[in-house]
């Protein structure tokens, strides 16, 4: 991995946290992702199962963990199953983990080699009564691949079909969403190498350049700086570019008077970072650019100091629906006309800011989180405000990722990006 070793203490707080909430005589089994194909012996990069991962610390494919906090043998209430290597292996794909580093990475101490799996298997599903298998239940999951996790699901069903079946989606998704301060290091470290990525490109932006090449300039700051790449598919959208939500082709050239929307973020130790800004082409906003972009802005300031323990997401977007309802009527793109007459269900101001403001941020970049119940302290969250405006050729959004606090307003993982209008400008003309 690019990445520097991480405490192992957190994968044992994690499981520890896990396992209190399991029911008596229950055992879970968590596996890696597949590597999927592309065609021929062409593979796509692997991405380890983010829950493994927040359990184990395990990065390497083929790879099982088994939680049994109630086995009659201790050595068996915490296992991990690799595939073992050998000296072919590390001649033709590197050295995977062996028994030993997959202590040091995970703190777990019974360590099998995959080939055992069968056998430990059913021996310990005989010792108790009720299996946790791991399914993706992601608000935003669309999945029609069928997961390493969901084969082995069936054949677990068909081969115990006696035992009781739970799910350990809803227990990961409340601790998945309140983040350890080792997780919140890690997320800072993202959001630090985003920063480095961001500053490259305000060095380099000039009219004539192409979207791709911003792409690869960020893209060069990020494997630099211990990061995989981008967090998620990255958005370099000029002009009218940015008025298409999800606009990934970043194909055209940026031209003299257009806008740049960015939405990237760089991983780190699978960590997510997820950032959106606006800059001009040609290093100075017009009036009318600047007005919209200090609204957006306005609103994000705004919108970020709701985000305290206690508040429901629903309302959340209800009240930043008024933030930028009065944003728009300063800007003239609404009239009063237009906010009386408005629709409850689609109000007048998602003409032009169509998007949520806020989603969860983590192992994933939409990460885990149960959004009809309250935030809490340690909780991160984007914060994303948009205008978008076609008919003027232009769409501005801005985001920075925010970490929920005991009380006080959120601390901004991002605070040392720039983003005022002001100071983007002195940075692309200095």
């Amino acid at each position: 991995m690019k990445y520097a070793p991480i405490n192992s203490n957190l994968f044992v707080k994690n499981r520890k946290n896990f396992m209190a909430q399991m029911t008596p005589s229950s055992l879970a089994v968590f596996n890696s992702n597949d590597i999927y194909p592309i065609g021929a012996d062409s593979t796509m990069p692997f991405q380890q199962d983010r829950n493994i991962f927040y359990l184990s610390g395990i990065d390497q494919e083929e790879s099982i963990l088994l939680l049994f906090p109630d086995c009659p043998s201790p050595k068996h209430r915490e296992i991990l199953f690799l595939t073992e290597t050998n000296d072919h292996i590390a001649v033709w794909e590197g050295e995977k983990l062996t028994k030993e580093k997959a202590y040091e990475t995970s703190g777990v101490k019974t360590v099998y080699w995959l080939q055992d799996f069968n056998k430990i298997l059913k021996e310990v599903m005989s010792q108790c009564d009720t299996v946790y298998i791991n399914t993706n239940e992601h608000y935003r999951a669309n999945v029609e691949t069928e997961t390493r996790e969901a084969r082995f699901n069936k054949q677990l069903k068909a081969q115990f079909p006696a035992h009781s079946v739970k799910k350990s989606n809803p227990i990961l998704q409340r601790l998945r969403s309140v983040k350890d301060q080792l997780e919140l290091d890690l997320l800072q470290q993202a959001c630090n190498i985003t920063e480095k990525g961001f500053k490259r490109v305000l060095d380099f932006v000039k009219p004539g350049v192409w979207e791709f090449e911003i792409e690869a300039e960020y893209m060069h700051e990020f494997l630099r700086n211990r990061s995989k790449g981008f967090a998620y598919t990255p958005i370099v959208a000029s002009g009218n570019n940015a008025n298409v939500l999800h606009y990934i082709e970043n194909n055209q050239q940026c031209k003299a008077g257009d806008l740049i929307l960015m939405d990237v973020g760089a991983e780190y130790a699978n960590y997510s970072s997820d950032m959106s800004r606006t800059i001009p082409v040609s290093g100075t906003f017009s009036k009318r650019q600047k007005d919209v972009y200090n609204a957006v802005n306005r609103v994000k300031n705004e919108a970020t100091k709701m985000l305290v323990p206690g508040t429901l997401w629903a309302d959340f977007h209800v009240e930043v629906g008024k933030l930028m309802t009065s944003e728009l009527l300063g800007l003239g793109l609404l009239d009063k006309a237009d906010v009386q007459n408005e629709n409850p269900d689609w109000p007048a101001y998602k003409k032009y800011f169509m998007h949520g403001t806020s989603h969860h941020l983590g192992l994933d970049t939409h990460d885990y989180g149960i959004l009809t119940e309250p935030m809490t302290a340690n909780m991160v969250f984007t914060v994303e405000p948009g205008i978008y405006i076609p008919d003027e050729g232009f769409g501005i959004r801005l985001e920075d990722d925010v970490v929920i606090q005991e009380s006080g307003e959120p601390l901004n993982l991002m605070r040392d990006i720039p983003i005022e209008a002001d100071e983007i400008e002195e940075l692309m003309n200095s």
